[in-house]
C-alpha cells in the first residue's frame, strides 16, 4: 500500500515495477484521465456503454458512478487478477471523495457477483468479467474505453497493434479511448489501426496522455 501525492491510496507491484494508479495522484489521475477527457466528453450520450481495461481497484468505477449525472451507464470491467477483500478494505478511496454515497457505491461494486450485471445505483449498471482482454468477446459495441492496463513495460501483451485492432472493432462510430500513456508507438498504433488520436494534457506527474477516436 502507497500513498499517493493527493493523498489516496495506490499499490505497488514490485516485481512489475509498477502502480496501480499514478504515485503523483491516484484520485487526480482518475478524475483528469477517464472522467475530465473521457466520459465528459461524452455529454451528448444519455446512454452509455463503457469497458474499462484494468478495473483493479475500482477507483475508476466508483467515481465514473459518482460523475454520471442523469446519464444511464452500463460499465464492464476486466480484470483477470482481482484484489483480494483484505487489500479492498484498506483503500481510502470513498473517505477522500465528498459524497456520503461513496462508500455505500464501492462496497456494492466489490461485492457484485462476478460475470452478473447489477444496477449499483439508478441508471448504474455493473458487470465486472475475471478475464484477459484477449478473451472478451460482446455483440454489443462500446462508446467508451478506459484503457488502464499496467505501463507497456509491464504488460506489453497489451500494448501490441492487434490489441488496438481488437478494441476498434469493439467501438461505435464516435466512441473514445483514454489512456494515461503517451508512448509514440503506442500513439502510432492506435492510428494504425484506425483511430483519430489526440495528445493531451496528462494528469500531475505526466506531460501528456492519450484519447483515440474512431
Amino acid at each position: 500500500m502507497v500513498t499517493s501525492e493527493d493523498g489516496s491510496h495506490t499499490l505497488r507491484i514490485p516485481e512489475l515495477k509498477e502502480h496501480y494508479h499514478s504515485y503523483k495522484g491516484a484520485l487526480r489521475e482518475s478524475e483528469h484521465v477517464f472522467i475530465k477527457m473521457g466520459l465528459n466528453t461524452l455529454a451528448s450520450r444519455n446512454d452509455i456503454r463503457l469497458l474499462e481495461v484494468g478495473f483493479g481497484t475500482g477507483l475508476n468505477a466508483l467515481v465514473t458512478a459518482l460523475r454520471k449525472g442523469n446519464r444511464s451507464i452500463h460499465y464492464i470491467g476486466l480484470e483477470p487478477i482481482p484484489l483480494s477483500q483484505e487489500i479492498i478494505e484498506q483503500l481510502n478511496y470513498t473517505q477522500l471523495l465528498a459524497d456520503d454515497s461513496a462508500t455505500d457505491i464501492y462496497q456494492k461494486l466489490h461485492k457484485a457477483p462476478w460475470q452478473e450485471v447489477t444496477e449499483i445505483m439508478h441508471g448504474f449498471y455493473f458487470q465486472k468479467l475475471e478475464q484477459k482482454l484477449e478473451d472478451y468477446k460482446s455483440k454489443e459495441q462500446v462508446d467508451l474505453i478506459y484503457y488502464d492496463a499496467f505501463a507497456p513495460h509491464a504488460q506489453p501483451e497489451l500494448w501490441e497493434a492487434a490489441i488496438w485492432e481488437q478494441l476498434y472493432q469493439m467501438m461505435k462510430p464516435e466512441g473514445i479511448l483514454v489512456t494515461y500513456c503517451a508512448k509514440g508507438q503506442v500513439r502510432r498504433d492506435l492510428q494504425s489501426a484506425g483511430f483519430t488520436v489526440e495528445r493531451l494534457p496528462g494528469p500531475p506527474g505526466k506531460r501528456e496522455m492519450l484519447r483515440a477516436k474512431k
